[in-house]
């Protein structure tokens, strides 16, 4: 989830999104598409373009919130595309004031559509032509089309959003201040602001995945507890008979720490192996949802790293308990 998220946030080349306040989603409050020139021509701004987003409903069964349902259609000059992140297309750009279509590799996955099949927006056949990927499961589940194409079929002439990029070593806040103050009911984000926003959301993730960890660690230690101690109830006589020959408490206690020890570092990898196989088969029968599996050695490190102080804490109380029985009476025991 936080490669994910850490992927959607910095999909773009864009330092600078100017939309108009009203403007929700790209649902409401479209801008001048002049604001596009007036804009480039400002202090320390290398590159400018306007984007139009629109929404096309694909399947009326189902409702018009759902994603399955929609279809977001971006509008953009084919050779801005790198503003939104997109760089490689396997099959080719479309051509500027055409019925040409690039579609995201997560839409196509969802959609089984492929290069050479068709796709309707506003009653207009297009064709698509590549199929892009940025690893942003945002993005990815878009279409992108010529912008002077898509404002032609919904019979505007303005954009939903304008992406600014700035001059090398430019203060990126000066610029969005700028741009706010010489314009009305304008809002715009900052790559540092959403970096900010990105922050906040690992730290929201890291806090779930902390308690959902802590729960874990709660019902592991309950377990090697429970399991040690009947380990230990088992093996009384066992005991008895080490004590009677000369094995001392300490002896006694490094044994069952020993063992315990050993138990928890291969349940970590017989948990290690298990949650992997479950990782994939959930990918392979129900989908990610633009979600994908991420593997890093922190991952193992800390698991094991859990596991051995678990196990260790866990195996405390029995190994002390079985280094004070008395020879005598273990001996008795049966």
């Amino acid at each position: 989830m936080e490669s994910s998220v850490q992927t959607t946030f910095n999909e773009g080349g864009a330092e600078i999104t100017v939309t108009n306040e009203t403007n929700i989603g790209g649902s409401s409050g479209l801008l001048n598409a002049s604001l596009i020139d007036e804009i480039k021509n400002m202090t320390n701004v290398s590159d400018v373009t306007g984007e139009l987003s629109v929404i096309e409903i694909v399947n009326t069964s189902l409702p018009s919130q759902s994603p399955l349902a929609r279809m977001t259609v971006y509008g953009l000059d084919s050779s801005k595309l790198n503003l939104v992140g997109i760089k490689d297309i396997n099959g080719s750009a479309y051509e500027e004031n055409s019925t040409q279509a690039i579609v995201g590799s997560y839409y196509c996955e969802r959609n089984n559509i492929s290069i050479g099949d068709n796709l309707t927006i506003y009653g207009t056949e297009f064709d698509v032509v590549g199929i892009y990927e940025t690893g942003s499961m945002y993005r990815d589940n878009s279409v992108y089309v010529s912008l002077n194409e898509l404002q032609n079929i919904t019979d505007t002439e303005e954009v939903s959003s304008i992406l600014v990029k700035t001059s090398e070593n430019a203060n990126d806040s000066a610029i969005s201040e700028n741009i706010e103050k010489k314009y009305e009911n304008i809002s715009t984000l900052t790559s540092e602001e959403l970096s900010s926003m990105l922050d906040n959301v690992i730290g929201i993730l890291d806090s779930a995945s902390l308690a959902i960890s802590g729960l874990a660690i709660i019902v592991g230690a309950i377990g090697v507890i429970n399991t040690m101690i009947m380990a230990v109830y088992e093996r009384t006589k066992e005991i008895g008979v080490l004590k009677s020959i000369g094995w001392k408490s300490k002896k006694i206690l490094i044994m069952i720490l020993g063992e315990t020890l050993v138990l928890t570092i291969l349940s970590g990898v017989i948990g290690s192996l298990f949650g992997i196989l479950i990782a994939e088969l959930g990918v392979k029968f129900f989908g990610t949802d633009g979600f994908s599996l991420v593997y890093t050695p922190q991952t193992f490190i800390l698991a094991f790293g859990i596991t051995i102080i678990v196990g260790i804490v866990g195996g405390v109380y029995p190994a002390y308990k079985a280094s004070k029985l008395a020879p005598t009476e273990a001996l008795r025991y049966e």
